[in-house]
């Protein structure tokens, strides 16, 4: 179906929005947890080489002198992971301009959170790893939250998560993904290319300009953003970054006040397939772990107890901590429907790292020539664990009441 038939088609409700947003996204924390635990247990089987030659599947493209060559697992991280980066782009861009984070008293609670939430985690893995310059390059590791997951478990509680909690969480997600994009494109990025970052600026004026001549076929976008793709794929700065300029520069209004929004139809559109195909296809990329030949002391080193203590330490004491200065300063209100201990729990479970922890771990050692890939992932699971199991727990035993949801939902009908 053509996007600009579908986008006639799309009529937006805050609400009913929402709902439909949570619901995917819970949705594919499931879909995400069989995809890693399928990807472990491939691995460590005798379909181990079968699941490695998959990845290291050479893939081209070639159109004349254009030549871009590499293995499936390249073109998962570097292409797909575009795609998901352009639909964060569209959900802080529309949030900044007419949602959760367009105005400061909705931003300040959870963007205190976040904050924190990113800056303890990158102290103690960097506290972990003093003296090792090349481990170091991983800090920004147990900074990332993975709302999916996140999601994923507030879903086995039931009716009994008030939807402050969830709006809350879902907030803090996209300020920390904020964040991760521009860690991503100031710590990540090396040996740049002039010639493709001018083309790349030059694919980008050119969206700019189109939004600002109210041009809302979305279908331009899409073929100056493949553009703008390849130019950032050859610039030496990583390509998930053309897809989050590429959303900045889809218009959110229509033509005039009755239009449908680009926008918002793009995201209507992608969603499902993001949450569905390209996050589950990711972690199947990325979480297959092989544990042949690991010992007590491989778990210990310094790499993996960095991101563990980082995700599920640093997380709750960060994401709780700057909450509670917050709330006492009185700068920002606790959300309706918790209290301290479901706050705090809440604060645990923004410990699931894994997608965005995992993905940032490929940035920071893919070209270091030594193997810290393993024991990143260890530590990215573990404090994924059990920063899900005890937040669950915590948040089991103190959200008994779902009054609060329910009376939300009675005068939204």
């Amino acid at each position: 179906m053509n996007p600009e038939n579908l986008s006639n088609q799309v009529s937006f409700n805050p609400i009913k929005s929402l709902r439909e947003f949570l619901k995917l996204e819970t949705a594919s924390g499931i879909i995400l947890v069989c995809a890693a635990i399928l990807a472990l247990v491939l691995n460590n089987t005798f379909f181990s080489q079968y699941y490695e030659h998959l990845l290291e599947t050479p893939l081209e493209i070639r159109i004349g002198a254009l030549f871009i060559g590499k293995p499936l697992l390249l073109w998962i991280n570097d292409g797909l992971m575009a795609i998901f980066f352009f639909l964060i782009g569209l959900e802080v861009k529309r949030e900044v301009l007419d949602g959760q984070l367009s105005s400061l008293s909705q931003i300040a609670l959870p963007g205190f959170a976040a904050i924190g939430g990113m800056a303890v985690p990158a102290l103690i893995f960097i506290l972990f790893n003093l003296g090792n310059s090349v481990a170091l390059s991983g800090w920004a590791i147990p900074a990332a939250t993975d709302i999916a997951f996140t999601l994923g478990v507030l879903a086995l509680l039931g009716p009994r998560v008030p939807l402050t909690l969830k709006l809350f969480l879902l907030t803090l997600a996209i300020i920390d993904d904020l964040g991760a994009i521009v860690i991503i494109a100031i710590f990540y990025s090396s040996d740049l290319s002039t010639i493709s970052l001018v083309l790349a600026g030059i694919t980008l004026i050119i969206l700019f300009i189109l939004n600002y001549f109210h041009i809302t076929k979305i279908s331009t976008y899409v073929i100056f953003g493949i553009i703008l793709w390849i130019c950032v794929l050859k610039s030496g700065v990583h390509a998930t970054l053309a897809g989050v300029a590429l959303a900045l520069a889809i218009p959110l209004k229509g033509r005039t006040a009755d239009s449908p929004s680009p926008l918002r139809t793009c995201e209507h559109i992608l969603h499902p397939w993001v949450a569905f195909l390209i996050m589950p296809v990711f972690a199947f990329a990325n979480a297959g772990v092989s544990l042949d030949g690991l010992t007590f002391s491989s778990v210990l080193n310094r790499i993996t107890l960095g991101i563990f203590f980082g995700l599920f330490l640093g997380k709750q004491l960060g994401v709780f901590g700057f909450s509670w200065i917050i709330i006492k300063l009185g700068i920002a209100k606790l959300p309706e429907g918790l209290n301290w201990k479901s706050l705090y729990g809440t604060s645990i479970l923004c410990g699931i790292g894994f997608t965005m922890s995992l993905f940032i771990s490929t940035l920071a050692y893919e070209h270091t020539g030594q193997d810290f890939t393993t024991s990143s992932r260890i530590g990215i699971l573990l404090g994924s664990l059990l920063s899900g199991v005890l937040g669950y727990l915590i948040l089991k035993f103190n959200l008994k009441d779902p009054d609060d949801l329910n009376d939300l939902e009675n005068q939204e009908n």
